[in-house]
């Protein structure tokens, strides 16, 4: 068998957010925020198109966006690659979310929970090794949480990620295990086949469930991502390659001018009994405090 990368947003969309998905989705989401624990027993898969109710906000397109029992809404970002500004981007999803859930005349009391779920491709913190990040609102100093704060962020750092399928131990492990590996395998890893949706995933991943235009859109969406993925990583290559030669320049210059200032001093030294500082100064191009420490020593 050969399965379709969930990494892509295509791949993403069919198998957490088809009709068939409700229960892949709960067990992800359950994974992805809670644990593992059951705490998600119900949800809605909704329209993840995001039309702005206010003329001047920005429309968002998510992969994935689901009403929970509770009321909550969780959206849903499978990201690949790391453009400009995407950590501010994913914050004016979740604000946006927030605040345009009420309409004209609603009390602040109607106002229901966003937890923004982000999986990248990349690693966004560079400064911390855990694979998965988790903000709230709380206090700067104290660190207790804020009233009712609305708005939550998760993150899931794939590249993070480095065990193997014996490794596996909970079922956060094992969806993440998916998400990372599903294109290298070729069978439903044993370890993972106890896990009824993530038995299902599986079976919509499979290549051969899917028709031929399906199979085009995933191929174009992969090569459009690889090309990115290129152009990203030649800008890089050159970036480093102006760097260094500006680096070798500015080395050389400052090599020229500690050369010149040896070479001055030297001669300065000579001079030292025969002309007087401020002589000196204009004869070497040196300060006359130069001069004047040459003579202290």
């Amino acid at each position: 068998m050969r399965f379709i990368n969930p990494k892509t947003d295509f791949a993403f969309k069919k198998i957490f957010g088809s009709n068939e998905s409700k229960p892949i989705l709960i067990s992800f989401l359950n994974a992805m925020i809670y644990g593992g624990n059951s705490t998600i027993t119900d949800l809605e898969i909704i329209d993840p198109y995001l039309p702005s109710k206010v003329s001047y906000l920005k429309d968002s397109y998510l992969d994935v966006q689901a009403k929970l029992a509770g009321g909550q809404t969780v959206i849903i970002e499978m990201q690949v690659l790391n453009v400009a500004s995407f950590a501010k981007r994913v914050v004016y999803n979740t604000a946006k979310a927030y605040s345009t859930q009420l309409f004209r005349g609603q009390g602040y009391s109607k106002l229901k929970p966003v937890i923004a779920l982000t999986i990248t491709d990349f690693e966004m913190f560079d400064h911390d090794q855990e694979v998965i990040s988790h903000f709230v609102f709380k206090e700067k100093e104290r660190l207790f949480e804020y009233p009712d704060p609305g708005m939550e962020m998760i993150f899931i750092e794939l590249p993070k990620f480095n065990k193997q399928l014996d490794e596996l131990e909970t079922l956060t492990d094992k969806w993440i295990y998916f998400m990372k590996n599903a294109p290298s395998l070729e069978v439903v890893p044993s370890t993972m086949e106890a896990v009824t949706e993530i038995q299902q995933a599986f079976a919509i991943a499979n290549e051969t469930n899917l028709n031929a235009e399906e199979l085009k859109d995933l191929e174009d969406r992969e090569r459009y991502i690889l090309d990115q993925q290129g152009v990203l990583l030649k800008g890089i290559e050159e970036g480093l390659a102006q760097g260094i030669q500006q680096g070798i320049k500015q080395g050389m210059q400052q090599g020229m001018q500690q050369g010149m200032r040896e070479k001055a001093l030297e001669i300065a030294r000579q001079l030292l009994n025969v002309l007087d500082n401020q002589t000196i100064s204009q004869t070497t191009g040196l300060s006359v405090e130069d001069i004047q420490n040459l003579r202290s020593e």
